[in-house]
């Protein structure tokens, strides 16, 4: 559905027109060519080309580290002057050359396929379209540093739609297609663009106006609530940073969210996010309202009256909200406080850091911890999702081959290219990153002297909110922490020494028990159970693994061995795993039936003693409410 929403006073003085300055130079015009067939069609003029011009696109979108060679749908690419074709060559894989008259504007027309649903690329159909500059935009060698622009075009093929962009417009209409500008090609990169009909509402945190716009979202949708809930998790980051009188580093702010049936997802970029999530995760307006709401339209939802009531770890709601809050976080950690391998993005190939354990895993700490804090959700839940990744980090064998710093950077052949041995030789900076940020925010609170919060914002100081070096890290933390933190940053980080995370949060007021493992888990297993029972993974060291089983394979049945002399042994088929467990009862000794590139082979396995999983909860309320209360100075619940 469309829901149009009436610009804030910010957005509507932005929308007249600006001040005259000189015209870009670089000028990319984009329209729908066929949604039919998934194009999109580029014009790029170039006033002072250069005799030989160099044209370049993007081989990767800084965020996702994986080349993913956008220039392959990238067709009908022709040069003109004055009308007429001009000499072009094709130097590489994304790289074109122009032989042109410096006197004289050059322009470009291509075509771009679009037809990828994810936050990386580009998407074009009857009913949305979305774009990274990375993937339509080419780069104008020598020409980057140049204020760039960008225009977008209302097609009669796409009737009624709206754009929504966090780029800077020039002179744009009610539904926002128009004139854009961009100081240069690294901000026109950052800024992706979505199109259609969309829900939209706005909001403003700390003074600061705020747009969400939902695209593929029913009539069900419960907006006022999703407003809402974003404001205090955007209010609280605000006040994370800044303390009581925040002032972020950016002027207004944009969510880009898909509503899919099933999908997951997020990029951060400078001053806007583009996300994904499940359909069924959306708030819904059958459900009982939390507090008094506002009206999307430019006005503040109000303030809630009362306390909301928590959600559930097992809500897809709470999963959307940590989604959100973890590429709101990105705005200050990584898009500005960043790697110093960072300080300049180069696009024609992998950009290597060992930092993303900080930048990626301290932000996948911080983002359930504040929903935490923002009192979306309560101790006991924020607990659970916790027990979750670190039952993850323990059930990855990986964690004892790889450390979390060569996980980092390893990424742009490993972290994006998972395969069925995946587990068995790395380690997620993510998760594990995001235990490394806990262990050091608990010790840290142990000693008495800071908090891994403090460190950050002295982060945020010493680096001026730009490129970030691991000695930095520890330079803070020894100046806060009184004391040097290389032997943790050494073992926890540069190491595959297991964390001491259970016993830090039980030092805080966690309480720690065990539960058996899940049955996959204790036969060294990850498998599917879709149409039969087919094996994804087969971890390392497990019980599985010593029977011969491998990934792939598919587990028909099962056989037992005759209970006494002259008794027929005993063979049944299986769909499931807790078939299995059940056919089992208390013998030890089985053989699997699989089917392995349509031969049958019989793989005698040997039952596992019960492995264990950690499980968290409130001990003492008091200690854990020192960590997991709200920053202090946020005021206006």
């Amino acid at each position: 559905m469309s829901k149009k929403t009436n610009p804030t006073s910010a957005s509507r003085s932005s929308r007249a027109s600006a001040p005259a300055q000189p015209s870009p130079g670089v000028h990319h015009r984009v329209e729908v060519h066929s949604t039919q067939a998934h194009l999109f069609a580029v014009t790029l003029n170039i006033d002072r080309p250069a005799p030989k011009q160099r044209l370049s696109l993007p081989v990767w979108i800084p965020g996702s580290y994986l080349v993913r060679e956008f220039a392959q749908h990238l067709q009908s690419l022709e040069a003109t002057q004055g009308g007429e074709p001009v000499p072009m060559r094709q130097l590489d894989k994304h790289t074109w050359q122009v032989e042109a008259r410096p006197d004289e504007a050059l322009v470009l027309r291509y075509q771009v396929y679009a037809f990828d649903h994810s936050v990386r690329t580009a998407f074009l159909d009857s009913t949305r379209g979305f774009f990274n500059a990375t993937s339509l935009c080419l780069r104008v060698l020598g020409q980057e540093d140049q204020p760039q622009a960008l225009e977008l075009v209302c097609s009669p093929a796409t009737p009624g739609w709206q754009v929504a962009t966090g780029l800077p417009p020039h002179s744009v209409d009610g539904d926002g297609f128009g004139h854009y500008r961009a100081q240069n090609y690294d901000e026109l990169a950052d800024c992706p663009v979505t199109l259609g009909h969309f829900w939209s509402g706005e909001f403003t945190a700390h003074g600061v106006p705020h747009r969400f716009v939902v695209s593929g979202a029913g009539a069900w949708m419960d907006g006022d609530r999703l407003l809402r809930d974003t404001r205090r998790i955007c209010e609280e980051q605000m006040a994370f940073w800044h303390g009581d009188a925040p002032t972020p580093p950016f002027q207004s702010y944009v969510f880009m969210l898909y509503a899919s049936d099933d999908g997951y997802g997020g990029l951060e970029h400078r001053n806007s996010t583009a996300l994904i999530c499940q359909r069924a995760d959306l708030p819904k307006v059958s459900e009982p309202p939390r507090a008094a709401s506002g009206r999307p339209g430019g006005e503040t939802p109000a303030p809630p009256t009362d306390k909301p009531a928590p959600l559930k770890a097992t809500d897809g709601y709470t999963t959307l909200l940590g989604l959100i809050s973890h590429e709101y976080f990105h705005t200050w950690n990584v898009k500005r406080l960043r790697p110093a391998e960072f300080k300049r993005y180069d696009y024609t190939g992998e950009n290597y850091t060992e930092l993303l354990w900080f930048f990626e895993g301290f932000t996948s700490y911080y983002d359930d911890l504040i929903l935490r804090r923002a009192g979306l959700i309560d101790d006991n839940t924020y607990l659970q999702l916790l027990t979750k990744t670190i039952n993850q980090v323990q059930q990855t064998p990986g964690r004892l081959v790889q450390s979390v710093a060569q996980a980092s950077f390893d990424a742009w052949v490993k972290y994006y290219r998972v395969n069925e041995n995946t587990a068995n030789a790395t380690v997620s900076y993510y998760t594990k990153g995001s235990l490394v940020a806990l262990c050091l925010d608990l010790t840290l609170r142990a000693e008495g002297h800071t908090t891994l919060d403090a460190v950050m914002r002295a982060l945020w100081a010493r680096c001026k909110g730009g490129p970030l070096r691991e000695a930095d890290v520890l330079r803070v933390l020894q100046q806060l922490g009184r004391r040097s933190f290389k032997e943790e940053i050494a073992h926890w980080v540069h190491g595959t020494d297991d964390l001491p995370t259970v016993d830090l949060l039980q030092a805080q007021g966690a309480k720690a028990t065990q539960d058996k493992a899940p049955l996959a888990q204790q036969l060294g297993l990850r498998v599917s159970e879709a149409g039969g029972l087919t094996l994804k993974t087969v971890l390392r060291g497990g019980a599985a693994e010593t029977a011969g089983m491998a990934a792939g394979d598919e587990w028909l049945g099962v056989e037992f061995a005759a209970p006494r002399r002259g008794a027929a042994a005993e063979a049944w088929r299986v769909h499931k795993l807790d078939e299995v467990n059940l056919l089992r009862g208390q013998r030890t000794q089985l053989v699997a039936l699989v089917s392995r590139d349509k031969r049958l082979l019989r793989c005698p396995l040997e039952w596992p003693a019960p492995t264990q999983a950690v499980r968290l909860g409130v001990g003492d309320a008091a200690r854990l409410a020192q960590w997991l209360a709200p920053v202090a100075g946020l005021l206006g619940r």
